[in-house]
């Protein structure tokens, strides 16, 4: 079906945009941006409503904030309408009842009449000679109205009722925060033959959903834990990923603090498109010493030995920047040179100086084995109990393991075959070595009171 409109009015008081002089977008990682559009408006005198147009489909309408560039008393903003009523074929249908249309079916029979009722599966009219037709919408070929219906738009748009002391083209900028739109960092970490070392690249993903293209904009970035009131739930519906475009690290972020947060800014401007998640470049790929760690926490996984991949985020370790929240894939070359993935996990922001911990899987050839040997009650509330922990390496190399165990209450090792480290009030780590093809124990006794 296709509706024709004969004859289109659009009211409107004035037209919003004369020119688009500029527009900064800071991003959150909170599914949230702060919108700044600087455009040449046409002003009147005294009060006239102006319509501003291309709008987020998202925007948080009580979040705008408008502003007369370098003349902020010059104009006061008296009403706001936030007008996101689109035009679509079943809308303007349904807003045209009780008015006259023409029909056209696909055996190119004309029916003229007052439509009485739109639905998914008929149109009904009131004909002046045949009374009442109904009309499957699947045999509508066509169909013509007189105009499109007030109060439907093509473009979500704000409409400001003003009062004025300037008049003509003058820039003006309006703020608002808008929602559906969000982005993260994500990192690939190639691991050295050795494994002393790995290369790390990182990568800002932008999502923009919500309902506008941003273009030629000032993109910053705001990595941190900001704290936003809760919302009852949108209407609004989450719109499809149409396209993903990446940008080659050229012009990259530079990296501030800003209040409590970090701020990246992009050293150009770039679009952002509706429907697309563009890619940037974060920092330039840097060489950080790390080293791999096995750990058998038994009462928390059983047999399995965790693999670890862990760096400072130092200048000395060779990176020494804030590390925005992400994803890090881990990567490691081949002996005929392909990389091949070997885990990912996720961080959370880190600071300069601090330990990056980067889960990628568990060991194949080493497994850990937990055996309680034995339990006695000495008094009301305190228990003695006898530990094995046994390794077990079956690679071609010496490993080092370190064993993680967890205790309550009151507690006290009293004898052990290896020396152990308090970590904190509820855990004793030892590391030991494991032979290749071989095995160690590790028996020890503790003592608990509640």
């Amino acid at each position: 079906m296709r509706i024709r409109l004969v004859l289109v009015l659009v009211a409107v008081s004035c037209l919003a945009v004369v020119a688009q002089a500029g527009v900064q977008i800071t991003v959150y990682n909170d599914n949230l941006a702060l919108v700044k559009d600087t455009r040449t408006l046409e002003f009147k005198k005294g009060n006239f409503e102006l319509s501003f147009a291309d709008v987020a489909a998202a925007i948080d309408p009580t979040s705008v904030a408008f502003s007369v560039v370098g003349q902020p008393k010059a104009v006061t903003l008296l009403e706001q309408n936030y007008r996101y009523d689109l035009v679509s074929a079943d809308k303007i249908l349904q807003k045209y009842l009780d008015r006259p249309i023409r029909i056209v079916t696909r055996q190119d029979k004309v029916h003229d009449g007052t439509l009485l009722a739109a639905d998914k599966a008929a149109l009904t009219l009131q004909t002046p000679d045949s009374g009442i037709k109904i009309v499957s919408r699947k045999q509508v070929a066509d169909l013509s109205l007189a105009r499109l219906p007030e109060g439907l738009i093509t473009r979500p748009t704000l409409v400001w009722m003003l009062n004025s002391s300037v008049a003509g083209p003058t820039p003006a900028e309006v703020r608002y925060l808008t929602h559906r739109i969000d982005w993260h960092a994500e990192y690939v970490a190639t691991v050295s033959a050795d494994e002393g070392n790995l290369e790390l690249a990182g990568w800002v993903s932008i999502d923009n959903q919500t309902g506008a293209t941003y273009n030629d904009a000032t993109i910053k970035l705001i990595a941190g834990d900001v704290h936003l009131v809760p919302e009852r739930p949108s209407p609004l519906k989450r719109l499809y990923v149409s396209g993903v475009s990446i940008t080659e690290p050229l012009g990259g972020f530079q990296q501030k603090e800003f209040f409590e947060y970090h701020m990246y800014t992009l050293q150009r401007s770039s679009t952002l498109r509706d429907n697309e998640i563009k890619q940037i470049a974060l920092f330039d790929p840097a060489k950080v010493a790390t080293r791999k760690v096995f750990t058998y926490d038994g009462a928390a996984y059983d047999k399995k030995v965790r693999v670890t991949m862990e760096f400072v985020n130092s200048e000395t370790s060779g990176l020494g920047i804030p590390l925005p929240k992400g994803k890090i894939r881990v990567m490691k070359a081949d002996t005929d040179g392909s990389l091949e993935f070997i885990g990912e996990d996720a961080i959370e922001h880190t600071a300069k100086d601090e330990k990056v911990r980067v889960f990628v899987g568990n060991a194949f050839d080493v497994v850990g084995e937990r055996t309680q040997k034995d339990h006695r009650q000495i008094a009301t509330n305190t228990s003695e109990d006898n530990w094995e922990i046994v390794i077990r390496n079956h690679k071609s190399i010496p490993v080092s393991i370190v064993i993680v165990e967890h205790f309550w209450g009151d507690w006290a090792i009293t004898k052990t075959t290896a020396e152990f480290v308090k970590k904190d009030a509820r855990t004793a780590e030892w590391k030991i070595d494991v032979p290749k093809d071989g095995e160690t124990k590790v028996l020890y006794t503790v003592r608990q009171t509640s």
